[in-house]
């Protein structure tokens, strides 16, 4: 199994994620997973020595190019393509890597997912899934959380079918109940979209839905998938991390609960309804997301998640 690592992408690059790569070699013996680094090798120079002793189990890859966080997405993927964000979505799709990762620009991951690796067939829009904390000590999935702004009705219905199979390969749920976050329990209630989508959520058999779940619900075992649009979705996603930043970080209360609702802890968010694994971080990434991102990575290429996406798909395509 091989894993591309964009290691130049993040404002803490590359010094974090070098550190990240080792914490995770050091907590994983592993050696049929081989990481793909893609960096400068002048910049990198400070920080290599710290996973010199594992050189075996990774490649480093060079790049001239860089990029930024400001960079115009497509632009940049045309104009620098010996980045690293570049050359991990040429060797992706390539099949030379099994998996992509980076901190870097978000917009150029998206494009990159969606021109070189491109949507599975069948998929009218991927999205992007994260996991919420429970008090019960599990996760909760959300989908989606900032790549769709705007949304049709058939469009949750397949964020439903796409977070059911993402819970069921990647925690072993077999039938994740399915919730629709929306502003009262009551059939009926919502915006247009919420009210158009309810019916068509549930006549699907392909999924377990429950009905409406509220935002209270987000982090009780109402609904192991909550679908929403990505307005929404990334408004209650950076709602969840503010409640850490204040009462963790800035409080210093002292609850293991919080500490699950840390970005760090899964390190990287996928990329659903596309032909390979994509994980985007978010870009103050420190060493500790770095080695659970790569993890979540090789859990999910294990996982044979994307055959069964594409199984799911199939039919919708030739429909």
């Amino acid at each position: 199994m091989k894993i591309g690592l964009d290691i130049m992408g993040g404002d803490f690059a590359p010094a974090e994620a070098i550190k990240g790569v080792q914490l995770y070699f050091e907590s994983n013996s592993d050696d049929n997973i081989h990481i793909v680094l893609y960096g400068n090798t002048a910049a990198t120079a400070p920080y290599i020595s710290l996973i010199e002793p594992y050189r075996h189990r990774y490649t480093f890859i060079e790049t001239e190019d860089i990029i930024g966080m400001t960079d115009h997405p497509t632009k940049a993927m045309k104009e620098k393509p010996d980045s690293g964000i570049a050359k991990g979505f040429y060797m992706l799709a390539k099949g030379e890597i099994d998996s992509f990762i980076s901190a870097g620009n978000s917009g150029a991951m998206l494009v990159g997912a969606m021109y070189s690796v491109k949507p599975i067939e069948g998929v009218l829009r991927p999205c992007i899934v994260s996991p919420v904390p429970r008090i019960d000590g599990n996760y909760n999935f959300l989908l989606d959380v900032g790549l769709n702004a705007d949304c049709k009705p058939e469009n949750l219905v397949q964020f439903a079918q796409l977070g059911s199979l993402y819970a069921k390969h990647m925690l072993g749920v077999d039938k994740p109940t399915v919730g629709l976050l929306n502003i009262g329990e009551e059939e009926g209630k919502g915006n247009i979209l919420a009210q158009a989508s309810y019916p068509l959520l549930k006549e699907q058999k392909d999924i377990n839905f429950v009905g409406n779940v509220e935002g209270r619900d987000v982090f009780l075992n109402k609904a192991q998938v909550i679908v929403c649009e990505g307005f929404v979705g990334n408004i209650t996603l950076k709602l969840a991390e503010s409640i850490y930043e204040i009462l963790r970080v800035e409080k210093g209360l002292d609850e293991p609960f919080l500490d699950s609702f840390c970005f760090e802890t899964y390190g990287g968010l996928p990329i659903l309804g596309i032909n390979k694994p994509v994980l985007i971080m978010h870009g103050i990434s420190h060493a500790k997301a770095f080695k659970n991102v790569i993890g979540v990575a090789c859990k999910y290429v294990g996982s044979n998640l994307t055959d069964a996406l594409k199984a799911q798909f199939k039919q919708v395509a030739a429909e």
